[in-house]
C-alpha cells in the first residue's frame, strides 16, 4: 500500500508534465521573471488542481458512481477554449510591446539599434512589483480549478482500479495531487529562467520565447477542441 501511494505521489508529478498543463502555465507566467513569484504560482495551480479532484473524486467514491462522460467531454472542450484564450493573451502582450528604434553614429557609420523599455523597472514599477508578488496568484488557482474538473474523471477511474476502501482513495488522490503541486512549481521555475534570462536587454529573444508560448498554447487548445467538440 505505501508503494501505491509513492506511485500516487510520482505519477502527480509527471502528470504536471502533461501538454496542456505546460501550455497554460507557460502563458500565465510568461509575462512573470520573478523565480519566486513562478513557484508561487506553479503551486497556486497545483492547489487549484488538487481542490477540485479531491472534490469531485471524493465525491465519486463515496456514491461509488462515475462521471458522465458527456460531462468530462465537455470540461476538456471548456479546457482547450481557456488555452486559446491564454495563448491569445500571450500573443496581445508581445504585440502591445513598444519597440523603439533610435539611429546611432559611431566612427562615421551610421545604424539603427531597436530595443524595448518593457523590460526596463524604475523605482515605482519596481514597488508596485512587489506589490503584486505579495498578492496570492489567483488566476493560476482558477486555472487549476479548471484543469482539476477536466481531468477527474481520468483519475478517478484509475484510482477505483487500484484501492480497497474510500479513505485509500482519498489519500491517493491527495498524494497525486502534491505530485502535481511539486511538479507544477518546479516547471515554473524552469519557464521562468529563460524569460528572466532574455529580459535582460535581449528583447528580441524574450519576445520570441513569448511568441513560441503563445503560439503552442493555442495550438494545444485548439487540438483539445477540436477533439472534444
Amino acid at each position: 500500500m505505501i508503494s501505491l501511494f509513492v506511485v500516487g505521489l510520482l505519477l502527480g508529478m509527471r502528470h504536471a508534465l502533461e501538454a496542456d498543463h505546460v501550455a497554460a502555465v507557460a502563458a500565465l507566467a510568461s509575462s512573470q521573471n520573478s523565480f519566486k513569484q513562478a513557484i508561487k504560482q506553479g503551486l497556486a495551480w497545483g492547489l487549484g488542481h488538487t481542490i477540485t479532484l479531491f472534490i469531485i473524486g471524493s465525491i465519486v467514491i463515496w456514491m461509488d458512481s462515475i462521471i458522465p462522460q458527456s460531462l468530462a467531454h465537455t470540461l476538456e472542450f471548456l479546457v482547450g477554449v481557456m488555452l486559446v484564450i491564454l495563448g491569445a493573451d500571450v500573443l496581445r502582450r508581445v504585440i502591445r510591446q513598444k519597440i523603439h528604434f533610435h539611429l546611432h553614429n559611431h566612427l562615421s557609420k551610421t545604424h539603427f539599434h531597436a530595443h524595448s523599455h518593457a523590460n526596463q523597472i524604475t523605482h515605482t514599477e519596481t514597488n508596485h512589483q512587489h506589490q503584486h508578488e505579495n498578492k496570492f496568484p489567483l488566476r493560476f488557482l482558477l486555472v487549476g480549478l479548471m484543469h482539476g474538473m477536466a481531468g477527474s474523471a481520468a483519475l478517478i477511474l484509475l484510482t477505483l482500479e487500484n484501492i480497497n476502501s474510500p479513505w485509500q482513495g482519498m489519500l491517493y488522490i491527495l498524494l497525486f495531487g502534491l505530485g502535481s503541486m511539486l511538479g507544477m512549481g518546479l516547471l515554473s521555475l524552469a519557464i521562468a529562467l529563460p524569460l528572466r534570462s532574455s529580459a535582460k536587454g535581449l528583447t528580441w529573444l524574450n519576445n520570441s520565447l513569448q511568441t513560441a508560448i503563445g503560439l503552442f498554447t493555442i495550438i494545444i487548445g485548439s487540438h483539445i477542441i477540436y477533439s472534444f467538440s
